[in-house]
């Protein structure tokens, strides 16, 4: 059954690519659709945070869109199919775990670097492993730390990871001239990266997700001035600040109401 409608996925790419096609499908590129994957990504990301069952199928299908998508183009140029797509995938992931289709005793995070360094037909240039630089800051921070982790070069424990945190705080403000100042604050974030995988949370995520609360709620300051018949720009920092933990207070008024309940 999966194949039948993956066949059919794949048939009807091909039409809106196809002579009687879509104009817009028709005139897209692998440039073209590259901010799209990105977007696609994340929105299933947003789905997970909202545990929504309904909206996590609906943006996988986008995600897997734009790889059948990719796929196609490569096909019209003759470089690859979807079929080569599958096939490389299957292969690698046989290839990788050994300890699942081979006869390795257990996981090992040495075996799968050099598993996938002799892949591209590389020695292991380093333990830390083969990093993606393309990744967001804090995510590629992560995967760094992650990766010496798995090695042995890690913090044992997270009382120590505290006291790097507040020493990188202190060697920020002791920070003489712009290039110290940014050398220091790189140094911070990357310690309070390190702090958060102790926590078990992911930066990222924590970043965006306390990025979208501050927009829900300067968005209600809004609405709480001009319902005083106030205006934004014509107050002061002061003044702002009121409106600002008077929010506030009603959302903890509300989560204390639900907790109640």
């Amino acid at each position: 059954m999966v194949g039948k409608e993956f066949e059919k996925l794949v048939e009807i790419m091909a039409t809106l690519r196809g002579e009687k096609g879509c104009e817009w499908d028709k005139a897209q590129t692998h440039q073209s659709l590259k901010p799209y994957l990105i977007e696609e990504a994340y929105e299933v990301l947003n789905a997970i945070d909202n545990n929504d069952d309904e909206e996590l199928k609906e943006e996988l299908g986008d995600v897997l869109l734009q790889v059948v998508f990719h796929s196609q183009i490569a096909a019209e140029r003759e470089a690859f199919t979807i079929e080569d797509v599958i096939k490389t995938l299957s292969d690698k992931l046989v290839r990788r775990h050994p300890h699942v289709f081979g006869n390795a005793q257990g996981y090992s995070y040495a075996r799968w670097e050099e598993i996938k360094a002799k892949e591209k037909g590389q020695k292991k240039r380093s333990s830390i492993g083969d990093v993606n630089h393309a990744l967001p800051g804090l995510s590629l921070a992560r995967r760094v730390q992650e990766n010496a982790a798995g090695v042995g070069f890690d913090w044992t424990e997270i009382e120590d990871v505290w006291h790097k945190v507040e020493e990188e705080i202190k060697e920020l403000k002791n920070a003489k001239n712009e290039e110290e100042i940014e050398e220091e604050m790189g140094d911070l974030l990357f310690a309070i990266v390190n702090l958060a995988r102790f926590l078990n949370v992911d930066p990222e995520r924590a970043i965006r997700k306390a990025t979208e609360k501050f927009i829900a709620r300067f968005e209600k300051m809004e609405k709480e001035i001009e319902k005083d018949g106030k205006k934004l720009e014509n107050m002061t920092v002061a003044e702002m600040d009121e409106y600002w933990n008077k929010v506030k207070s009603q959302e903890y008024k509300k989560v204390e109401e639900v907790n109640e309940g």
